[in-house]
């Protein structure tokens, strides 16, 4: 489960007047103070920061020749490749940066290279190859003719691949934003903004940007070549920039607030008009329009990732994003759209897996989660390792032994960052190759390689923590929120251990928790287009400026349901979300909210706090909030009790422990949270009828962890009573009948429902159940999806029972509980 969360309200310092007024002009239907508060606290005080950082026509941005000679350098060896008409290869990589950095470079370097012939791409398969340059790649180029290689979000570390590919007569230019080699490679030219100063605007480019920073140079360079406009590849850059964890500051945001334009211009057209026909499906595919950086995020980046996590082979999403062939580009469209859809249920499988590992863990010990599993697939273990990271507080790093390679094998696909809600991008890096490592692979072929993914939170700064690390790994890469690794299965324990002892050492007294940020407190009665509107001043969010966090103290929810999510073609993805009516006493109007993953038992009953984001559903054209924290209101507590409500006997004797002197007891392990919550009702109402409030009684929950048989077996009795039942004309109570299968209610009328099916009547007389059967040939396959149904919630009960057997008594306190009670008082907790 995870551990409480502790909240934080961020700094506020009042902005000046003239700041507010400066901010007002931008949002005249509001007051502005929101905005200018926000904006004032992340850094922008001055009237010229303001007006560059709303109004993107304010803004001045870099030449690429900022990069100075390498830019110098790499434009010369292009011209070079352009009048000698040598064979180039892009090499890219495949997450949402590198296949988008591709893409610019494809069809950017396509307007002076012929596509296909002059000009190739090569995407390294996520999971047989590694990120970054490899011989084998290079060999194959070779052997095509190529003679120059331009890298794009990844190369920067690949020396002794540079190297080979220069002895084999291929120059290499890199166009990079991670981690630089000590000395520079031997290249023509590398472009990567670490060797800016990090104030410098372009610091923050991420691998899509470097690419179009290239191509833009080169249409300046030779400004009468290129046929189509260097705007058109605008779209495509801040599809990447957003997707990727970077700062969006400088030219990053720059570009993102154009690339998002272009984007919904586009959509906007009819499908037959459209110049990147593949996105414009992608997006009626997720339900977005294009307008909102969460279009990307949510929609856009998870699903041009996911082709690489499931497939492996990422390459086709370059046509995806640059053909014009509408058909061609749907059919592609779809299969991206199944990739996701296999993403989000692997991803469901390995969260619940690690959440069940988590049990045995002692986490007021643990600074660095550290799992293995053999079943888990590479390919989604960054995804969950960042969920886990944000739930528990700690930095988490998963692994997979999924048909461990040998060490001196092909290497491993590393993972890069991502953004904690949701699956929101990431952030590209490469897989380091440690010197003191090649030798250990030479002397030890056989020994198998576990591969994974970390991710960080609480401004651990992962990669210096991982690279500490190296004289025990094979390979490492990333940046200090994301990193990818293998090393040997025999050096993970000494791995964990290791990595442990170093940040406890670093942290000292500090502790670890999840926590989450408000940036503002503000009532329902805020709510709606107005505030959207005053807070979209800030899009596009992300590194540096994320998504404004809203607490709302002292509401209730209403009309709460949820429902398990219809994915793309009806298939049904094993995730579910809440919608609710949020309402305080600041309206008497309801505000429309979501929360994804969650069921709406886990809404608190009564006054509570929660932090928030406001958004724009485009499918449902409403204003809403989209929940990221709640908790029982501190503000709504009652009178402070002395004694526990709700005692806590599970899998105990409690013999001595009477009703009608001490408690209420719950002997039959619940299979939902209304039965508890009936059961504490009842407990309210004997209180009130007998002592009054101040001496209440208790409710015990006294069940035990139960002994489940197999659902087929159950089925089988539940067959064989009914025939038994038949053949001997004899009658049955309903309670008879749960006793003996050990069932519920719900769970048995399913029941009778598929042996009807079977060719069973079932007839009540007074208490009792008559079954005749008249058994016909066709009876079995005729009754086949009903005792799949019955089956099905069989497990389910099975499922829920087996939770509540397990659940901490926090947890039942915090849910079941109602706001007639305090905080405080339903929260001490005897055991």
């Amino acid at each position: 489960m995870p551990e409480q969360q502790q909240w934080t309200i961020a700094a506020t310092e009042q902005p000046p007047e003239w700041f507010i007024e400066a901010v007002k002009q931008h949002t005249p239907a509001s007051s502005g103070i929101y905005a200018a508060q926000l904006l004032w606290q992340r850094g922008i005080k001055e009237h010229q920061q303001l007006t560059a950082f709303i109004n993107y026509k304010a803004y001045q941005p870099a030449s690429p020749f900022e990069f100075g000679q390498e830019m110098q350098l790499a434009i010369a060896r292009l011209q070079q490749a352009y009048n000698a008409k040598e064979k180039i290869a892009i090499w890219g990589d495949f997450d949402a940066d590198g296949i988008t950095a591709t893409s610019v470079l494809w069809d950017g370097l396509g307007q002076f290279f012929k596509q296909n012939t002059q000009l190739i791409y090569y995407i390294p398969n996520r999971l047989k190859e590694s990120h970054g340059l490899n011989n084998q790649g290079i060999d194959n180029l070779a052997k095509q003719g190529c003679k120059l290689i331009v890298t794009c979000d990844t190369g920067s570390t690949n020396i002794e691949e540079i190297i080979y590919a220069k002895q084999l007569g291929i120059d290499v230019i890199v166009t990079d934003h991670h981690t630089l080699p000590a000395e520079r490679p031997p290249v023509a030219a590398i472009i990567n903004p670490r060797y800016l100063p990090r104030e410098h605007q372009l610091f923050h480019l991420s691998g899509v940007a470097v690419a179009y920073k290239l191509v833009e140079a080169l249409y300046q360079t030779l400004p009468n070549v290129a046929k189509h406009p260097l705007e058109d590849l605008l779209d495509l850059v801040a599809v990447g920039l957003i997707a990727d964890l970077v700062q969006l500051s400088g030219d990053c945001r720059y570009l993102a607030q154009l690339g998002i334009q272009r984007l919904q211009a586009d959509f906007q057209q009819p499908a037959a008009a459209r110049r990147r026909p593949g996105v414009g499906r992608l997006l009626e595919l997720c339900q977005k329009n294009g307008d909102r950086p969460t279009d990307i995020s949510f929609g856009l980046g998870p699903r041009i990732n996911a082709v690489s996590r499931i497939q492996g082979d990422a390459s086709f999403c370059v046509e995806l994003l640059t053909s014009r062939d509408a058909k061609r580009c749907n059919e592609l469209a779809e299969v991206t759209e199944l990739a996701n859809t296999r993403r989000k249920s692997l991803q469901k499988d390995v969260q619940a897996q690690v959440a069940q590992k988590l049990t045995q863990l002692d986490l007021s010990t643990t600074s660095v989660i550290v799992l293995e599993d053999a079943q888990w697939p590479a390919g989604v273990l960054g995804l969950v390792a960042g969920q886990i990271a944000q739930e528990t507080g700690r930095p988490t790093i998963l692994l997979s032994t999924e048909g461990a390679e040998e060490a001196g094998g092909a290497g491993e696909a590393g993972e890069q960052g991502s953004r904690g809600a949701g699956e929101v991008g990431e952030a590209g890096g490469e897989i380091t190759p440690l010197s003191s490592n090649s030798e250990l692979r030479i002397q030890h072929p056989a020994l198998a390689l576990a591969r994974g993914s970390a991710r960080s939170v609480n401004s651990v700064d992962l990669y210096q923590l991982v690279k500490d690390q190296a004289h025990l790994l094979h390979r490492f890469g990333g940046h200090p929120f994301a990193a990818g690794l293998s090393l040997l299965v025999e050096n993970i324990p000494l791995f964990t251990a290791a990595i442990n002892q170093q940040l406890r050492q670093s942290l000292g007294s500090t502790t670890l928790t999840p926590t989450v940020q408000a940036d503002l407190t503000l009532t329902v009665a805020d709510l709606g287009k107005e505030l959207f509107l005053e807070l979209k001043l800030l899009e596009p969010c992300g590194m540096g400026n994320p998504v404004p966090k809203l607490l709302i103290q002292n509401c209730w929810f209403e009309n709460s349901w949820h429902r398990n999510q219809q994915d793309w073609q009806g298939k049904k993805v094993q995730y579910i979300k809440t919608e609710f009516d949020i309402r305080d006493d600041s309206s008497r109007s309801v505000f429309p909210g979501i929360w994804w993953g969650h069921y709406k038992d886990e809404l608190p009953i009564g006054r509570c706090d929660c932090i928030a984001e406001l958004d724009y559903n485009t499918f449902k054209k409403r204003y809403e909030i989209r929940l990221i924290a709640v908790r029982p209101s501190v503000n709504s507590a009652l009178t402070t009790r002395n004694s526990p409500l709700i005692l806590d006997l599970r899998n105990q004797e409690h013999s001595g422990l009477r009703t009608q002197d001490s408690a209420l007891i719950i002997e039959d392990c619940p299979t939902n949270w209304d039965d508890l919550r009936a059961w504490l009702r009842r407990c309210l109402t004997t209180s009130r009828s007998t002592s009054g409030l101040d001496n209440q009684q208790q409710l015990a929950i006294a069940w035990s962890k139960p002994n489940h048989q197999p659902p087929n077996q159950i089925w089988l009795t539940l067959v064989g009573i009914a025939k038994y039942l038949s053949r001997t004309n004899q009658l049955v109570t309903r309670v008879q009948l749960l006793e003996k299968i050990g069932i519920s209610d719900q769970t048995l009328l399913v029941g009778i429902k598929a042996l009807k099916n079977l060719g069973f009547t079932v007839k009540r007389q007074d208490r009792y159940l008559e079954f005749t059967w008249h058994p016909s040939d066709n009876a079995e396959n005729f009754g086949e999806a009903a005792v799949a149904r019955f089956l099905a919630a069989v497990r389910e009960e099975q499922f829920q029972r087996q939770y509540f057997a397990e659940v901490p008594l926090s947890t039942i306190v915090a849910i079941a509980s109602d706001d007639n009670y305090s905080a405080s008082g339903l929260s001490q907790i005897q055991t």
